[in-house]
């Protein structure tokens, strides 16, 4: 629940009520705020939350553990969403936050996700913000929304009668609408006129004496500062500049005096109704207050006290990112410890706040002087956390027009590789080019040399650049070898084995990588750590038709990626596992854990890559399954990727929009769409945009078929049967030039070979296709026995329909748009089932070797399916089911 309003419409109050009728009713209730002129320490709101109050929501030392921890902001999350299910699996929860417009940009992405992904938990949350405030990255979504409007005439009278006890005659209602509808501003406004006599009660009836706004309304705070003594005053004017919250020893250290002479002061404060005393913590009353009194401070003053605070509090010990916000506001150019300790404070938010970094990060290039030493080192902390940030075309434009010559070429050198290897994330392009920057230096080392060759080749692979690859990664392994450079070896070995994979040679390509990963592991890099070039070995197997094997990979990346704590590497394994089951015809998996990846990516910011092979398996599976919304989505995905400047994201793109074309009776399109696709390729016997699935072939051959285009089915024929032809040993091959040259001819036998060929691997919708095109009746029933299990409705309604043309009526079974139990897969079944025992997702994940993303996502589809909305719901269903 959402609810806005200006100040003074009565936000904390209906918040504060409305705890108080949770805790009536026992539930846990957790209150917290974001803080005006925060000092921006990520999920600082949201975890003083959870940690507050006798009984805490979460356990501190887990935090502090992951504080340290790689990749920080994701694990935070998972470790917040991880405890607050266990904390509403013992009790309903009421989480409480005022003023989110003020909290950190971490905080807030977390309160975008956390409500979503707990929402079948006993956890209500309620925030407040100020109305307008939802802009940028402060944007909270809410299933409930209540807009706190000023108050209606009716109400503005009901409410001057309550604080007069009398009725209220036309002239006082007339200048009590002065207020603004605001409670806030109608209760000062009563009240002042009541105290200086403009209002005088008769018979019941409050009548107005004269029409004078008072001088409590119009200037109260200063009429109630004027009030207090001198040393009063100075303490509530120099606490309103620091914050909401008044620090007692800083404040004395600041106006120097001791705390102790500071009692009476800020007990004329209290008693003038400026401050209030909240669990033994002093603050302003209201926030109006507050910045009506800073207001009134000159501001070159506000920044000198600001500035002069961050320093008393670094000395008592607060952590640098406390003060960074002061720091950056109120620091002159010049200032060089202010510069020290915002590079510092950036270092610290890069991991939860990146955006926040950058900022930071900015300003201390703004304040350093043009000849600092420093100049070099700060442009290229800046260039990284824009790239973490995910603000590319900024990064690109201050490495291109800054950092060269701030820098020795050996630290530039070194500077462009970290750069390479982080903007490989988001743009293969941007990798190559710093890497071709990097090695045009001079007087680089053999080892750098190595290192660079091998990130630039490994990124031209991933975009699809197959022939000039090939000409790096020759230099690569060369200057390897000439280093003594493992880690680099191994890089380029990985690559040399895709390059030749893609170029037809299989066995040197499984070689290849059995020697990569033998570098690898002489090198001590982790298996699962080592990505994307460990993940090249399950493709390889996929492509060959052994999903099993590739799934087995998977597993083990994800096993090893929970157990070293490395996100970006489960989201890598998640990535292709999602692949491969889309291939093994696995649909609802494959969806599930394609949606995973992408809630995943909204949580690490990763890049095109990632997200456009998590987009491709949603569109095969909506293609399969005939889901029209889902197509129309793939359709809008696949546009914006042929846009893209990595080649492989634009031939995934077209090969998407071909698909659609196809579905939808468009031939004409479809085949200029592969054309378009075909032309981006640079090996000469590839005729898909999807090498990795050597089946598409068939789908080529049927697409071109269909559109009268024989001389492109026969190209695609051709493809098929030369790399069957060069790699013998690879059967799955076989199968498929025998299919595709079936599916030509109209060779019954030949399509009957196919099938029989694809009845050793476990790919279901390959196998059915095959069996589908041979046409007899057996063959047909076999058929849609596959695409039944594999979930493709709209391939099992074709089939049905073939059939009955040759007088056979077949009943569809349950596919995955029925509703109940019986719709739930294997995997949806796995996770209610813990789930249902009290697991939360992270348990869930770790048992079943998945991420806690697609865990969530088997959850959401498993509640639509059975109708149920809450943990408690479907606990309750599955015992029954199950007894």
């Amino acid at each position: 629940m959402l609810i806005e309003g200006a100040p003074g419409s009565g936000k904390s109050r209906l918040l504060a009520e409305l705890a108080k009728l949770a805790e009536a009713d026992g539930l846990r209730v957790r209150t917290g705020a974001g803080v005006p002129d925060a000092h921006n320490v990520p999920f600082g709101p949201l975890l003083d939350t959870m940690l507050s109050g006798p009984d805490p929501l979460m356990d501190r030392s887990r935090l502090e553990e992951l504080s340290e921890a790689a990749d920080q902001r994701f694990w935070l999350l998972q470790e917040v969403q991880h405890q607050l299910e266990q904390a509403a699996l013992d009790r309903p929860i009421v989480i409480v936050m005022d003023d989110v417009q003020w909290c950190d940009p971490a905080t807030v992405t977390a309160l975008n996700t956390l409500p979503s992904r707990l929402s079948g938990q006993a956890i209500l949350w309620v925030l407040a913000m100020r109305e307008h405030a939802q802009t940028g990255t402060a944007r909270i979504p809410a299933t409930t929304r209540i807009v706190l409007r000023p108050l209606s005439g009716a109400a503005v009278e009901a409410l001057a009668g309550d604080i007069l006890n009398a009725a209220v005659d036309p002239a006082l209602l007339e200048l009590a609408h002065k207020a603004d509808g605001r409670p806030l501003l109608l209760v000062e406004l009563l009240n002042g006129m009541r105290e200086e006599g403009a209002i005088r009660v008769e018979s019941g009836v409050a009548h107005l004496t004269n029409g004078r706004i008072p001088v409590r309304f119009r200037s109260s705070i200063r009429r109630r500062l004027e009030q207090l003594s001198p040393l009063a005053r100075d303490t509530v004017r120099f606490a309103a500049v620091l914050g909401r919250d008044v620090d007692l020893d800083v404040l004395a250290e600041l106006i120097r005096r001791s705390p102790a002479d500071l009692v009476f002061p800020l007990q004329e404060a209290l008693d003038a109704d400026l401050l209030v005393e909240t669990e033994g913590r002093l603050a302003f009353r209201h926030d109006l207050l507050r910045e009506a009194i800073q207001t009134g401070v000159p501001a070159a003053f506000r920044h000198l006290l600001r500035r002069q605070s961050a320093d008393v509090r670094l000395r008592r010990g607060a952590a640098v990112m406390e003060v960074a916000s002061d720091l950056a506001d109120t620091a002159v150019p010049g200032d060089h410890e202010a510069v020290s300790l915002l590079r510092r404070a950036a270092a610290d938010f890069a991991p939860t706040s990146p955006t926040t970094a950058v900022e930071l990060s900015r300003r201390a290039m703004e304040l350093a002087p043009a000849d600092s030493a420093d100049a070099g080192a700060l442009v290229a902390e800046t260039i990284t956390l824009l790239w973490q940030a995910g603000r590319d075309v900024e990064a690109r434009a201050m490495a291109d027009n800054k950092l060269a010559g701030l820098l020795e070429p050996q630290a530039e050198a070194h500077v462009r590789l970290s750069l390479a290897r982080l903007s490989s994330q988001y743009s293969f392009t941007e990798a190559v080019h710093q890497c071709r920057i990097a090695l045009g230096l001079p007087g680089l080392t053999p080892s750098l040399r190595a290192q660079l060759l091998a990130v630039q080749s490994l990124n031209m692979l991933m975009s699809g650049d197959v022939e000039a690859t090939a000409q790096v990664v020759g230099q690569a392994l060369d200057a390897a070898g000439d280093a003594g450079d493992r880690v680099a070896a191994a890089v380029a070995a990985s690559v040399d084995s895709a390059v030749a994979f893609y170029r037809g040679g299989w066995q040197r390509g499984f070689d290849r990588q059995r020697q990569a990963a033998r570098l690898a592991a002489d090198a001590g890099i982790a298996h699962s750590l080592w990505v994307p070039e460990a993940c090249w070995t399950g493709f390889m197997h996929n492509a060959a038709g052994d999903s099993e094997a590739a799934l087995r990979e998977a597993e083990n990346g994800l096993r090893e990626a929970h157990a070293y704590g490395q996100a970006a590497a489960l989201c890598f394994w998640s990535l292709y596992r999602a692949r491969i089951l889309l291939d093994a015809g696995r649909l609802a998996d494959a969806r599930a854990e394609a949606e995973g990846v992408l809630a995943m990516l909204a949580d690490l910011g990763a890049g095109n890559f990632a997200d456009a092979t998590a987009r491709y398996a949603l569109a095969r599976v909506a293609l399969h399954q005939g889901d029209r919304q889902a197509i129309t989505r793939a359709s809008a995905d696949g546009e914006r990727m042929m846009r893209d400047e990595a080649q492989v994201i634009r031939r995934t793109g077209a090969w998407m929009l071909a698909l659609a074309a196809d579905a939808a009776g468009d031939t004409d399109r479809a085949m200029e769409l592969t054309r378009e696709a075909d032309e981006s390729l640079d090996t000469p016997d590839s005729s898909m945009t999807t090498p990795l699935d050597p089946a598409d072939d068939v789908v080529l051959v049927r697409m071109a078929l269909r559109a009268g285009r024989r001389d492109r089915a026969e190209h695609a024929v051709r493809v098929a049967e030369q790399r069957a032809g060069r790699n013998p040993g690879f059967p799955f091959l076989t199968a498929v030039a025998a299919h595709a040259r079936g599916l030509l001819e109209g060779d019954k036998e030949l399509l009957e070979r196919a099938a029989h060929l694809f009845a050793g691997f476990p790919r279901l919708i390959v196998r059915a296709s095959a069996l589908e095109d041979a046409g007899q009746v057996g063959h047909l029933e076999r058929a849609l026995e596959l695409y039944e299990r594999a979930g493709a409705s709209r391939d099992a309604a074709r089939v049905r329909r073939r059939l009955r043309d040759a007088g056979v009526r077949r009943r569809g079974r349950a596919t995955g748009a029925a509703r109940g139990w019986d719709s739930l897969t294997a995997s949806e079944l796995q996770v209610v089932r813990l789930v249902a025992q009290g697991a939360t997702n992270r348990q869930a994940a770790e048992q079943l070797f998945l991420s806690p993303h697609t865990v969530n996502t088997h959850l959401r589809h498993a509640y639509a399916k059975l109708d149920v909305n809450s943990r408690v719901e479907l606990t309750r269903l599955v015992l029954t089911h199950d007894g």
